[in-house]
């Protein structure tokens, strides 16, 4: 007989519109860490990932996703860009507009590092 199981999602954002037509966010913070961490959402368009790495990188050095590079693996748009857009928002003062990227990214609660690619 197979076990059953429930799958609980608990929101992480609540987003609302503002007047002037860009979304702003509202991170839950837990009480173990008010550090947060930008990631694109994983429903982006391929477009738009290439274009936030494009755009992030011309701003920030993003050399930790080149080929050798702790972040290069796994290499796919969704990871490069989350790496990119993060450095990004860090650079910029971690403020949550930094992390808006045309309504594509996400700010996130649980640190995305893995392995040897540490997300500052």
């Amino acid at each position: 007989m197979g076990k059953a199981f429930a799958l609980f999602f608990v929101p992480l954002f609540l987003i609302s519109a503002t007047s002037h037509s860009q979304a702003s966010f509202d991170v839950l913070h837990n009480n173990e860490t008010s550090k947060t961490w930008c990631i694109a959402k994983p429903s982006s368009e391929e477009s738009v990932l290439i274009a936030n790495i494009n755009y992030a990188c011309s701003q920030v050095d993003c050399r930790i996703l080149q080929k050798g590079c702790p972040c290069f693996i796994p290499n796919n748009l969704i990871n490069h860009a989350s790496i990119a857009m993060n450095l990004y928002y860090h650079s910029k003062g971690s403020n949550h507009w930094n992390c808006y990227f045309g309504n594509s990214g996400l700010l996130v609660v649980t640190n995305p590092s893995y392995g040897s690619c540490i997300y500052e």
